[in-house]
């Protein structure tokens, strides 16, 4: 006689299935599940960046893509808007348009050592940046962070930066979850131009607000 295979609930006080000795598996979505409250962000397209030819090896300033975007156009490096010890600049590998990254000129790799100046202002850029993306994008949510270290998932362990991602309802779909394919609907050339424009407007609207009269942003 073969012994029964019980399956149930995981939870020591869930309930259990009725042990079965034969017939055809259970269907998974027939058992209780516990809810952990956790939101996924599903990203394996990423994987060329964090482990393919795209990946960054090297931990020398010279080599370094965020030491080196600020040397050139804003256009051409797809900065959105500079400040004075940090710059906020678009990802080429986003997990959704507009994703954001705010990075210090210096090329510094751990938090604890930036200046007091460079985690004022880059809190005060990720800030904007969620403003500038709610006026220009809509999005319903964010996710906020850094990626502290290679361990941790940083693709540019050497240089920190802050991830500012805009979300959707709905943008973790079918598509990048069994597809393993990401879509987006706009270049990151003209969500660059979008997110400056916002930008420059969001600093005339602030300087408006604190005059009391019309803000004349620079540009």
């Amino acid at each position: 006689m073969s012994s029964p295979d019980a399956v149930g609930d995981p939870s020591p006080e869930g309930p259990r299935a009725t042990p079965r000795t034969s017939g055809p598996l259970e269907a998974a979505a027939d058992f209780p599940r516990i809810e952990d409250g956790v939101d996924r962000l599903w990203t394996p397209h990423r994987l060329v960046y964090i482990d393919g030819e795209a990946k960054v090896t090297s931990t020398a300033p010279a080599d370094c893509p965020f030491c080196l975007a600020p040397r050139r156009e804003d256009a051409d490096a797809l900065i959105v808007a500079r400040g004075s010890t940090c710059y906020v600049i678009l990802n080429l590998f986003p997990y959704n348009p507009g994703h954001l990254l705010v990075c210090p000129y210096r090329h510094v790799g751990d938090y604890t050592d930036l200046t007091r100046e460079e985690r004022y202002e880059s809190a005060d850029l990720v800030a904007r940046s969620m403003t500038v993306l709610r006026t220009a994008k809509a999005p319903s949510g964010f996710n906020l962070g850094m990626n502290q270290g290679a361990g941790a998932g940083a693709g540019v362990a050497a240089h920190a930066h802050q991830h500012v991602v805009p979300r959707w309802d709905g943008d973790a779909n079918f598509l990048p979850v069994i597809g393993r394919t990401k879509a987006l609907p706009e270049l990151l050339a003209d969500t660059r131009d979008q997110l400056a424009r916002a930008w420059d407007l969001v600093s005339e609207r602030e300087a408006g607000a604190e005059t009391g009269g019309e803000g004349h942003g620079p540009r």
